[in-house]
């Protein structure tokens, strides 16, 4: 029956890309149950080799995995192509992140006694992985959860389960246990049957703040299960004291339209010195008018294509539209060049003089304007958000990006750089509805695993002095 089944279809075209039966948690879950054990008692090298053999398949894989990706998002094929290259680089990433954050240690200690520091899996974890980057940002999760010697369970967004279904494969071809990898397709309701599952030992998050609030209410009486939550932002990009409005320009545009907005990092607000404010729009202006909007597949390549699905080019519409009714003046009003289609034009509103604001995470190519004239404010209004992921300032003075960086409320923070590409090398999380203090990529090793300090010594020789009568 079709409502027994997932269809994929590509937003660039509309055509059916993939389906599948939708799957049972408690299936999937049992599978993993029965599988983790086993593959938490192989060595640590076996589960490393596994891993690179991975890397090796996803590289052999590369150019059907970079297509795929494309027509499942609609992200450009350069877009799509740095996702598989960064999947294949998790691996190495991984295994060094591993052997510094939780690895092996020995502590001094006294008379002749051995502390040990030691980490052990937790068992079975739960990935829910987002529709904007569907292999990398699942990934991030699951490399780290298998290195450390845990079962996954993976449930993809069901608008791009293609993708997280031909990761999987790639695990299950480089030879990780099949138990151990698991894929649950379906939509809302498998995703909350999976979360809530008694026999899962934590659940790792990406997507919305909604979701993820949610979540942690769910867990707040399972303090047993670990919870990491990456809930995105709402991100802003200042711009003050720099002479060369181009570069500036095409940071801010970057910033705010890389992935047709879809990027937890994007710049969704952009604070500008108000003596700037009309040369920067004006360059700001020109190369908006030269992105290439296109299908994936087009020559030459488009900077963007389009957004997810026609339901959230309608949102974002709509919430356009919202803005400029609280009060916002539109300076680029968004478009549909392809009726049916969900491919926008990147909208700009000045928001200086609006009624109301909204602190809301607008996931596409919409870019809300303040203008400010002086520097505390333009970094008090940054900081007037409930996120706190992304923000870049765009400056040739040194010594405001101090003051930026020692006042800013975010996770990441940027000079002369786009508040976007986070380094997999590095510690990826925000602050306030940004996440819940566990941060991603380099730092995923210390959520997939736990201590375990141990006080050893190889004979039991123990005597008391104190508080005893005499014999």
């Amino acid at each position: 029956m079709p409502d027994q089944e997932l269809l994929s279809t590509e937003p660039a075209t509309g055509a059916v890309l993939w389906r599948h039966p939708i799957g049972d948690a408690d299936t999937e879950v049992a599978i993993a149950r029965a599988s983790w054990a086993a593959w938490a008692a192989r060595p640590l090298a076996v589960r490393i080799e596994a891993l690179r053999r991975f890397a090796n398949v996803v590289r052999q894989k590369a150019d059907a995995f970079t297509d795929l990706l494309a027509r499942e998002t609609g992200k450009p094929l350069w877009e799509a192509r740095t996702e598989v290259e960064t999947v294949i680089a998790k691996v190495d990433i991984s295994v060094t992140s591993y052997s510094e954050r939780t690895g092996q240690r020995r502590i001094e200690a006294p008379m002749n006694t051995r502390l040990a520091l030691r980490h052990k899996p937790h068992g079975v974890l739960a990935v829910l992985g987002p529709y904007n980057f569907p292999a990398h940002l699942p990934n991030g999760h699951i490399v780290p959860a298998l290195l450390a010697g845990n079962a996954v369970v993976f449930k993809p967004s069901e608008k791009t389960p293609a993708s997280g279904a031909f990761l999987v494969d790639c695990f299950h071809a480089a030879g990780i246990p099949e138990g151990c990898i698991r894929l649950l397709i379906g939509g809302p309701d498998q995703g909350k049957a999976l979360a809530s599952h008694p026999d899962i030992d934590g659940l790792l998050f990406t997507g919305s703040a909604n979701t993820g609030i949610a979540l942690n209410r769910q867990f707040a009486a399972r303090p047993e299960k670990i919870l990491a939550l990456e809930m995105g932002g709402n991100n802003p990009i200042l711009v003050w004291n720099t002479p060369d409005l181009y570069s500036a320009a095409v940071l801010v545009v970057q910033s705010a339209f890389t992935t047709a907005g879809q990027r937890c990092t994007a710049a969704r607000r952009l604070i500008v010195d108000e003596k700037l404010f009309e040369p920067l729009m004006a360059e700001l202006n020109k190369l908006i008018g030269r992105l290439i909007i296109g299908e994936p597949h087009a020559d030459p390549q488009p900077f963007m294509g389009p957004v997810i699905d026609n339901n959230t080019a309608d949102m974002l519409t709509e919430s356009f539209l919202t803005l400029s009714t609280m009060g916002g003046r539109p300076l680029r009003h968004m478009e549909r060049p392809i009726e049916n289609r969900p491919f926008l034009t990147p909208g700009v509103v000045d928001m200086t003089e609006a009624r109301e604001k909204v602190d809301v995470e607008l996931f596409g190519p919409i870019l809300q304007v303040f203008r400010k004239t002086s520097f505390e404010e333009a970094i008090a209004e940054a900081n007037d958000t409930r996120y706190g992921l992304s923000a870049s300032l765009v400056s040739q003075d040194p010594r405001l990006y101090d003051q930026f960086w020692a006042n800013i409320r975010a996770g990441i923070v940027n000079w002369n750089k786009p508040t976007n590409g986070a380094s997999s090398a590095a510690p990826f999380g925000g602050v306030g509805w940004s996440g819940n203090h566990r941060p991603s990529a380099y730092y995923a090793a210390d959520y997939c695993a736990y201590p375990v300090v141990s006080s050893e010594s190889e004979q039991a020789r123990a005597a008391m002095g104190v508080g005893l009568r005499d014999a």
